[in-house]
Formats: structure tokens, C-alpha cells, sequence
């Protein structure tokens, strides 16, 4: 499946920058796996009949929690696109519902970024764009934010 951004690139148009939504959003299926394998563990270590299964019901219904949340986060993933080309910035989220905006480089009035403690760290966070007559428009909790902001201000 081509990238949405080949398929609407104008003639003389080239990408300069993409990015894409961070990773932090498998954190929640990340945090469902490490209780369902310690959930295993506890079953396996536990002597009464009950308890054995208890934790292996959990252990499973935790796993299947965390697959949900592996799959919804990849599928987020796969169908988000955040470029900045040499004449506009293109977002796109969705894949049967599809939402995306552009906003013409020349009509971008300011961007700024916003990042919480740990997005710091973990390099992720929103911008919200502002355009002259466009509208503003934010993009949540994408990667590389700062990188982001430069490609679209330096030109």
C-alpha cells in the first residue's frame, strides 16, 4: 500500500521531513504484557489449586487486553502520515474514515510545540500549527517534535 503523501505530491513537490505518531502509544500494552507474564509467573509458583488458576485466568484475560491495545497502537501507527514538503504540511490519520489537513508553507503564521516532562525525554509531543487565514490545527503526540518545528520553519 503506497504512502498517502506519493500519492497527492504535486509535479516539482518533494518531501523534506516525515514523521509519525510516537511510540509511546503501545505504552498501555506494554504495561497489560509485563502484568500478564508476571500474572504467569505468580501461577507457576503458587501451590494452592485455586490460586494456580486464578492467575492463569488473569494472566490470559490481561493478554487479550494487551493484544487489543498492541493491535489498536500498531493500527494508529500504520495508518497516521505527518510530512512537510517544500510547499506544504500534510497530516493524515484514519484509514477507512480518513481526516487529514494542508496548510500551504507560505500561509503558516507559527508553530509551537508542546511537551510534557517525559515527552522531553522520551522525544515526543503535540505541535499545533497556525495559519494566516487557514485556522489552527494541532497534531497529538508525534515523534521527534523539535524536528518537526524545524523543518517546517526553516526554509
Amino acid at each position: 500500500m503506497a504512502r498517502y503523501i506519493d500519492e497527492i505530491l504535486q509535479p516539482g513537490e518533494r518531501v523534506l521531513y516525515s514523521t509519525n505518531a510516537h511510540w509511546i502509544f503501545y505504552f498501555p500494552a506494554i504495561v497489560a504484557w509485563i502484568v500478564a507474564l508476571v500474572l504467569l509467573i505468580l501461577s507457576r509458583q503458587a501451590t494452592v489449586d485455586g490460586l494456580v488458576l486464578l492467575c492463569l485466568v488473569g494472566a490470559g484475560l490481561v493478554a487479550l487486553a494487551a493484544l487489543y491495545w498492541t493491535v489498536k497502537g500498531w493500527f494508529h501507527r500504520f495508518t497516521t502520515e505527518t510530512d512537510v514538503t517544500n510547499l506544504r504540511v500534510v497530516h493524515k490519520t484514519g484509514f477507512i474514515k480518513r481526516r487529514t489537513f494542508e496548510m500551504a508553507l507560505d500561509k503558516v503564521e507559527s508553530v509551537d510545540v508542546d511537551q510534557t516532562i517525559l515527552g522531553r525525554i522520551l522525544n515526543y509531543g503535540d505541535v499545533t500549527i497556525r495559519g494566516v487565514g487557514e485556522g489552527i490545527e494541532t497534531i497529538r503526540t508525534i515523534a521527534s517534535p523539535l524536528a518537526f518545528r524545524s523543518s517546517i520553519t526553516t526554509r
